[in-house]
């Protein structure tokens, strides 16, 4: 399918100043893309081609409140599309590598007075992306964070946001610092920093050292910026593994204060 007016004509009027008419277009892309006999059928042009208007419709989108609304319902369509018996990937992956391809591209045209806007965008839909791995059906081995949606979803981000070549042509230094900087409050709101215990914990935590390894490689960036974040975030103190090495710290402490002489009693 080509993506043009005549296949779907409401893709101009995405990026309208006009408000009602804005909203009316969305109306027409959520109906659009939640019908498997459509959306399945999209090419990648096609998804370059609607995030463009999705793009400038929150551009010209000015005042808060319709802000954090207009990037809300985008973030809700990756919940609403399609998801096939044969490959659950097949809608959701490709609509959201027109996401990150189309944020990388236009990223440093973006001016300060409209950068907040477009950090929350991209705040939503990681979120919204990482709650639909969680949604999924459970893989062979029981665990719905282990199945096709999980390796469909690292593939993405290891080509794209937190791609792992340090291509910064390709992803820009600001991208991939505001993703370094929100992965870990949007697994923190799915219950994926929980500690050890029931299965469902082990679940979610092979999910989650997923995530650690993707962002170590991060570490390891040839940009120093990009690395000094990456670094930072795998430090936060509301991950598992770094509240297990506290506890061990202060063990370990208190074990060297009565070993500790201070002294004769008066």
């Amino acid at each position: 399918m080509a993506a043009d007016e005549k296949n779907m004509p409401f893709i101009k009027h995405l990026a309208s100043s006009d408000r009602k008419i804005r909203t009316s277009a969305l109306d027409t892309l959520r109906t659009f893309l939640t019908a498997p006999s459509t959306a399945r059928k999209l090419t990648d042009l096609d998804h370059l081609k609607l995030w463009k208007g999705l793009f400038y419709s929150v551009w010209m989108c000015d005042r808060p409140i319709p802000q954090q609304n207009l990037c809300a319902e985008l973030a809700s369509l990756v919940s609403a599309l399609p998801a096939p018996n044969d490959d659950e990937c097949a809608v959701v992956i490709p609509f959201l590598r027109g996401f990150w391809a189309t944020l990388s591209r236009e990223w440093t045209s973006i001016d300060v007075l409209r950068m907040e806007k477009f950090l929350l965008l991209v705040r939503r839909v990681f979120g919204a992306s990482l709650a639909w791995v969680g949604e999924g059906r459970k893989g062979k081995n029981g665990k719905k964070w282990a199945g096709a949606r999980a390796d469909g979803m690292f593939e993405l981000l290891e080509e794209w946001p937190l791609e792992k070549t340090g291509d910064l042509s390709k992803v820009p230094v600001g991208l991939r610092l505001h993703v370094l900087d929100i992965w870990v409050d949007e697994a923190e709101k799915l219950d994926l920093l929980a500690e050890d215990g029931d299965r469902s914990v082990e679940d979610s935590r092979e999910f989650l050292d997923r995530l650690r390894h993707t962002v170590e490689v991060q570490s390891k960036s040839t940009c120093k910026p990009v690395r000094a974040r990456a670094k930072e975030s795998l430090a936060d103190e509301r991950l598992p593994w770094n509240g297990a090495a506290s506890a061990d710290e202060v063990a370990e402490g208190d074990r060297d204060g009565q070993d500790s002489w201070d002294g004769f009693d008066d």
